[in-house]
């Protein structure tokens, strides 16, 4: 029997280990049913000055849709961790890894991403992994949403910039909860959700030919779908499998003064507010007063539903709220 070893400097209940996404190790994007998603119709490019998923139009996504090649497409290669994931697995024990954060691509549940039921030769992979990962007492992180987001989503009601895209994720979200119930012990709803506001990439919405301000609306809005659709996902899952726990997760990016100048300071303290305040909501369920302060000052007015802001109080992620309360 496998005897798992970890360096000795850690804790004892330390969860030492990596991550990936889907999009980035799985390949596999044509097969077993599997649906195309946001990033694998962003095309590849030699100009580094412009490597942006932000420059994705609808007319560059059909493009993507007739090429039913991955040539220009680096996202449906991956390392082709789909068909290698006992050696890729192996690995990971051989480092000492105490658990893997991976994530389970919505496209590959529901290809279209609106389907009533799942694509069961999707849910068969990712029990091969799991199993894998318990082979070697590698515990599993479940990332439930990468940038990969199905690509039909996109195109029919522009990813999250619709409020009907909440109801076909909690769906995915109920699936996934009920099928790796005692499993699967933590989660995370999406992955670096503040980059939401750069665009297309984390929202699936098309915004490149909008003004600055409606990319902003656009974007705000898109994120706010987002923050329903966690607080649901938390509900779900405390309701499925009660001793799982999920989580929120934030691209940290600092902000500096570039001088001591009050001004300065104050600028980079407010840049910085901005990048935070995904997680108050997610792990305090309210927006935080500077926020509406910001945005009132940029004429943002965010569309909810009467109950919206009762949900996000009541459905805060677990961690890192368990955090806050010591």
């Amino acid at each position: 029997m496998y005897k798992p070893t970890y360096p000795k400097t850690f804790p004892k209940d330390f969860l030492w280990g990596g991550a990936t996404a889907a999009n980035q190790v799985e390949g596999a994007w044509n097969e077993a049913g599997k649906g195309l998603t946001t990033a694998e119709v962003v095309k590849k490019t030699t100009d580094r000055k412009h490597m942006s998923m932000d420059d994705v139009t609808i007319s560059s996504i059909q493009t993507a849709l007739d090429d039913q090649t991955d040539t220009m497409y680096p996202k449906r290669r991956g390392v082709d961790f789909y068909h290698h994931y006992k050696e890729d697995i192996k690995l990971f024990a051989e480092m000492g890894f105490k658990v893997y954060r991976f994530s389970i691509a919505w496209s590959r549940l529901f290809p279209k991403g609106d389907e009533l039921k799942p694509n069961s030769d999707g849910l068969a992979f990712y029990d091969r992994v799991i199993d894998e990962l318990r082979r070697y007492h590698i515990q599993p992180l479940v990332t439930l949403s990468h940038y990969e987001m199905p690509i039909g989503l996109t195109l029919k009601q522009n990813g999250w910039a619709s409020r009907a895209t909440i109801a076909d994720f909690n769906r995915f979200t109920e699936v996934v909860f009920k099928h790796f119930k005692g499993r699967v012990p933590y989660y995370l709803t999406f992955n670096e959700i503040n980059t939401g506001t750069w665009g297309f990439h984390a929202t699936g919405a098309v915004d490149t030919e909008n003004s600055a301000h409606d990319q902003m609306q656009l974007r705000y809005q898109a994120l706010h779908h987002q923050f329903i659709a966690s607080a649901l996902a938390t509900k779900q899952l405390h309701a499925i499998d009660p001793d799982a726990k999920i989580g929120s997760m934030l691209a940290r990016m600092q902000t500096y003064p570039a001088t001591p100048n009050p001004a300065d300071v104050q600028a980079a303290q407010v840049e910085d507010d901005k990048n935070l305040f995904f997680t108050d909501v997610q792990a305090r369920g309210e927006y935080p007063e500077f926020m509406n302060r910001f945005f009132a000052e940029n004429d943002i007015q965010l569309q909810m539903a009467p109950d919206d802001q009762t949900i996000l109080a009541k459905y805060p992620v677990d961690f890192i709220r368990d955090c806050l309360k010591t």
